[in-house]
């Protein structure tokens, strides 16, 4: 054992620990850190000190400067030359008036004086014949007055942009500083413009001229000042948000002001191909960009302005060079865009960028009306057409991108009832929601030539000249001369942009400004499709690249293939399905049970392969950007337009495509969606997947209701990777209801393939799937104790069989969910005496067969059929009056999720209209046919009548007759005061269609499916269209060969025990005919 150490003695004499290295090194530091401080305090003291012994100094000499210069001026001001104007007033004047005003941002009362003197003094010097007193001679001097006349006439430039910049015409200040501003734009107008030099000669106009264009472009450059000035401002003049004030009127001074400040703005660009000495090519676009920078980015730009100087602002000769800048140095502009000051903006700058108002701005200067986009005067040559393009798709690009930072989520902007895109804006703004929202409506009132159909067709006229100009040309991807061309690829990038941008900004209507106009400008959704079709099926002509949109092109040339492969290969779907249950189930894979693979119910494959487009089998992630691009555009166009064709354009005409053209479409969308979902994916698709899903769910709602597509087409895209059925169940309701953070991207794709497009798996399996549903949720309710054991919360009913439906209604309405759990029925006979039998499910199955048969017969008045020949069953308009009636439809609701969480089959079939409001979806026009085939007929007759339609007598209202009275309703607010017109007949057709396919109903269907779901998961329902919902509530398929041999014993049944009893009969249609006689015999037990 170690003995203790003793105690060690210092050479102090004391006895003590000695300090430890570390300790020590930690001591040593920390002192030459405070040295270091100590170093650092002094010398920014001395600084300070220095600083401001500097500035008090010479505040002091220029205040000195300015006593004598004002003596100076008082004294000689008659007898003054140009040189002594130079020597005497101009340099100690820029000397005193920068230390006392440019330093401080500030014009006191004194320097204003002096200011104005010193402008008048020189004015009258330039416009003097004099050659002795005008100053302006010294520019053409020697060597040593040119230099010092340059340099200060380039002080008197930047202050006199200074003083513009301190100029604020909305506040209630002096006359003293619109003078003095007059003045100084007077003076720098004077300074720059040749010919109001008066000493101008035949021996000197050439130094003249080139002095002047110096100046210019000093003014041009940001040393100068000028433009950072100007947009202070422009920021403060007065902005009308009402688009019928198109301009505010300015008083004299004001507009002289304005006048003289644009002028001094535009006139660097008519030096842009002048080679000045001294000056670099980048100073020589110094112009364009500094303009680009600081005006285009003033919020409403051309409203604060008065119109006659807007076109001006609008000529090419200005607009050109700021277009091809902007594609010169794109990331340098949006960049220094980004860094712009805001702090002196108002809020217009926190809602939208400056990127934003730069775009705006940009699209209302070069396209303001029809007559601007096409004057000799605007954009009217090819290449400023495409500088035009792509810098607004480089401004609209970068503007999305700041939207998805601000938290945007385009998810659902292509709805057209809701709003659910619109981005979270700044704490700071929305505190005034009310300003902001009207702030973006006249935001995007800049963008109207956007959504004028006279703006695309100009686009695509030029692009046509081009396609013809470059047919037997062929440019690399990456050449420059492709920034030249304007191409549809350009087109679809340009427009497809502005869908995003007006689903972000335009939140009462979205971009339907824009979709209506795409929908129905003639030939462009054609030509769309043609590019897309022969790049997906064919590969080898118009191929779309992945190369960067501002120079990869679709017309003519050779580009990379649209199918190329991601770096990996993906694995098989039906192990990514169970792999995806293990993380949530905890269960290996070989406890997953496969008896039920997807494999059983395959159709032919080779029919399988012809409708699963190879090039998408990726899904968004696997194609280039610029066939993404033009996908998106077409199916956000072509959903809008569907929604209009009917069935006689669609199916008889034939337009805008071919019915095998429609089913390529089909196609193509039915595999991107799939393997979109299917596959995680980034925020940067998400617009495209939502277009796409919008207008798969359209084309698919159409072939139900009128076959076109062969069903292979629907199930082709997973017929490889489909899951098996007790996988997908599981997997979608186990990740539906234990989402973990984490996981959300990936759990939403997967489990979205059943509820966005459960057609991909077929009938039978999706039957079975609703089954899996159901029993999944028995087996919860049983572990959750809501079924602990026989009887457990069941509910005991007594049923008159006279009064069957209003006795159900009184028992069992008010159990909403809980009529899930069993429920046992005793029946009175219609003389009162209880009928004797047990239920063990017999009984209850025979009640809710016979409640729905009693409630929805036409005769009790809630429920009445269509006029079409299957009679279905649809809310009977009247049933608002009965008593109870809207209840009582909410019942019949749970009745019929009743009857489908147990499996019981109803005799009975709904309108397709009505079952579509209960799987949550809108009835458009041509599903008029299966609810009123006259009413249909009449419709279509006044939307193709040739004549006057005012002969027809027609109004916006809709007449409807219950219980003997006629009730009038309008189809609009004061509808009974429109007539139908030849203008207004297709708002007349189409508001008649949504009130008898939706208004009308909507009470019904809503308080119907509020009772269905509480027993059925609306995400279960939407497992089914509208006839496979009809066929699973009363028509699931029973035949099926059970083995054995064929007897000829009938089938029996044990009704108290719910029970079927079927011999072992060989063949299907045996079992088919023998059930069929037992139940038309309606005999008892001698049959069997």
């Amino acid at each position: 054992m170690d003995e203790p150490r003793k105690h060690q003695v210092s050479l102090r004499g004391a006895s003590a620990k000695e300090i430890s290295r570390d300790a020590l090194l930690e001591k040593v530091s920390q002192e030459r850190e405070n040295r270091n401080y100590a170093r650092k305090a002094a010398y920014a003291a001395i600084f300070i000190q220095r600083v401001w012994r500097s500035y008090n100094v010479t505040r002091k000499v220029g205040m000195e400067f300015q006593e004598e210069w004002e003596i100076l001026v008082k004294n000689q001001a008659e007898f003054m030359t140009g040189e002594l104007i130079s020597k005497s007033v101009l340099r100690p004047f820029i000397f005193f008036i920068t230390c006392l005003s440019i330093r401080r941002r500030k014009i006191l009362a004194r320097e204003l004086k002096c200011t104005q003197t010193c402008f008048k003094i020189l004015l009258e010097s330039i416009n003097s014949t004099d050659s002795r007193k005008n100053i302006c001679s010294l520019i053409v001097g020697t060597t040593e007055e040119r230099r010092t006349s340059t340099y200060q006439a380039q002080k008197l430039i930047s202050l006199c942009s200074f003083i513009l910049s301190e100029c604020d015409t909305s506040l209630a200040q002096s006359q003293d500083i619109f003078v003095l501003t007059s003045l100084a734009l007077r003076l720098v107008v004077v300074l720059t413009d040749l010919k109001s030099w008066k000493i101008v000669n035949d021996d000197n106009i050439g130094d003249a001229d080139a002095a002047v264009k110096n100046l210019v472009c000093f003014m041009g450059s940001c040393r100068s000042g000028l433009y950072v000035s100007l947009r202070r401002y422009i920021s403060k003049l007065d902005v009308c948000f009402s688009p019928k004030v198109k301009n505010i009127v300015q008083t004299d001074d004001e507009f002289l002001i304005t006048a003289s400040a644009i002028t001094l703005a535009i006139r660097p660009f008519n030096l842009r191909t002048f080679k000045v000495a001294g000056f670099s090519e980048f100073d020589l676009h110094s112009a364009a960009e500094q303009y680009s920078l600081h005006l285009l980015t003033i919020p409403w730009l051309t409203h604060r302005l008065p119109a006659v100087l807007l076109p001006a602002l609008k000529h090419k000769s200005t607009l050109s060079p700021c277009l091809q800048i902007l594609m010169i140095s794109r990331d340098i502009i949006i960049r220094k865009m980004s860094d712009i000051d805001q702090s002196s903006m108002d809020c217009s700058l926190k809602v939208i960028p400056p990127v934003g108002w730069a775009l705006a701005n940009i699209i209302d200067l070069t396209a303001g009306s029809e007559n601007d986009f096409l004057d000799s005067g605007a954009l009217n040559q090819g290449l400023e057409f495409v500088s035009y393009v792509h810098g607004v798709t480089i401004l609209a690009d970068n503007l999305l991108a700041w939207l998805h930072n601000a938290g945007w989520n385009e998810k659902g902007n292509q709805n057209l009832e809701g709003n659910d895109g619109a981005y979270e804006l700044p704490v700071s703004v929305q505190e005034n929601e009310t300003t902001c929202g009207s702030l973006k409506t006249s935001f995007m009132d800049l963008f109207r030539p956007v959504c004028e159909q006279w703006h695309l067709k100009r686009l695509l006229e030029i692009s046509k000249r081009y396609a013809h100009m470059n047919e037997a040309k062929i440019l690399p991807a990456n050449n420059s001369e492709s920034l030249e061309n304007l191409e549809l690829l350009d087109i679809a990038y340009f427009y497809s942009y502005m869908l995003r941008i007006f689903a972000a900004f335009n939140p009462m209507i979205g971009p339907l400004p824009v979709l209506n106009m795409l929908s129905f400008t003639p030939g462009f959704l054609g030509n769309l499709w043609g590019v897309l079709e022969s790049s997906i099926f064919h590969g080898n002509s118009h191929t779309i690249g992945d190369a960067n949109h501002g120079t990869s092109k679709v017309s003519g040339r050779k580009k990379e293939g649209i199918d190329k492969k991601p770096k990996q290969a993906n694995k098989d779907g039906v192990n990514k399905w169970v792999n995806v249950l293990q993380k949530f189930t905890g269960k290996s894979q070989a406890e997953v049970d496969f008896s039920d693979s997807a494999d059983d119910h395959l159709v032919d494959g080779d029919s399988l392969d012809v409708w699963d487009i190879e090039p998408l089998r990726h899904g968004p992630q696997g194609i280039s950007k610029d066939m993404s691009c033009l996908l998106h555009l077409f199916c956000a166009t072509y959903s809008h337009l569907l929604l209009v064709l009917d069935d006689i354009e669609f199916y008889e005409k034939q337009v805008p495509f071919t019915l095998e053209q429609q089913r390529r479409i089909a196609s193509v969308l039915n595999t991107l969606v799939y393997n979109g979902l299917s596959f995680s994916l980034g925020q940067q698709n998400g617009s495209l997947l939502d277009s796409a899903i919008r207008c798969l769910h359209l084309m698919y709602e159409r072939d139900c209701r009128h076959q076109f597509c062969p069903p292979a087409l629907w199930l082709s895209p997973a017929r490889r990777s489909r899951p098996p059925i007790a996988v997908a169940a599981r997997t979608h309701e186990v990740l539906s209801a234990n989402i973990r953070s984490e996981d959300a991207m990936v759990v939403h794709n997967m489990g979205s393939v059943i509820t966005i497009m459960p057609h991909v798996f077929p009938f039978e399996e999706r039957v079975q799937m609703f089954r899996e549903f159901i029993n999944m949720d028995k087996v919860s309710r049983r572990m959750a104790g809501e079924v602990a054991g026989p009887g457990s919360r069941s509910a005991e009913i007594v049923i008159r069989r006279g009064h069957i439906v209003e006795d159900g209604f009184r028992q069992l309405n008010s159990l909403g969910s809980r009529l899930k759990s069993s429920i046992h029925v005793s029946f009175v006979s219609e003389c009162g005496l209880p009928e004797a039998g047990l239920d063990y499910g017999g009984l209850s199955k025979e009640f809710l067969t016979d409640i729905s048969k009693a409630a929805f017969a036409p005769e009790y008045g809630l429920f009445s059929q269509t006029s079409t020949a299957d009679r279905l069953l649809i809310p009977n308009a009247a049933a608002r009056y009965l008593l109870n009636g809207i209840q009582m439809i909410e019942f019949l609701g749970r009745v019929v999720g009743k009857a489908l969480y147990e499996g019981i089959l109803l005799d009975y079939a709904f309108s397709h209209v009505f079952v579509q409001k209960l799987l949550g979806q809108y009835s458009f026009l041509d599903e008029l046919s299966t609810l009123d085939p006259e009413l249909y007929r009449n419709l279509m007759y006044v939307k193709n009548y040739d004549g006057d339609i005012k002969e027809l007598c027609l109004d916006f209202t809709v007449t409807e007759e219950s219980f003997g009275k006629r009730h009038v309703i309008e189809l609009k607010p004061g509808g009974k005061d429109v007539c139908v017109t030849n203008d207004n007949k297709m708002q007349y057709v189409h508001a008649m269609a949504d009130y008898k396919l939706n208004r009308q109903i909507l009470p019904f269907s809503n308080a119907f499916y509020r009772g269905l779901t509480d027993l059925i998961s609306p995400s279960w329902l939407k497992l089914f269209n509208a006839s496979e919902f009809n066929q699973v509530a009363s028509d699931a398929p029973l035949w099926a060969t059970i083995g054995g041999s064929d007897v000829e014993r009938l089938p029996s049944a044990s009704t108290c025990y719910n029970t079927l009893k079927l011999p072992t009969y060989k063949r299907s249609s045996t079992l088919k005919a023998k059930l069929r006689y037992a139940i038309s015999s309606n005999a008892g037990f001698e049959l069997s």
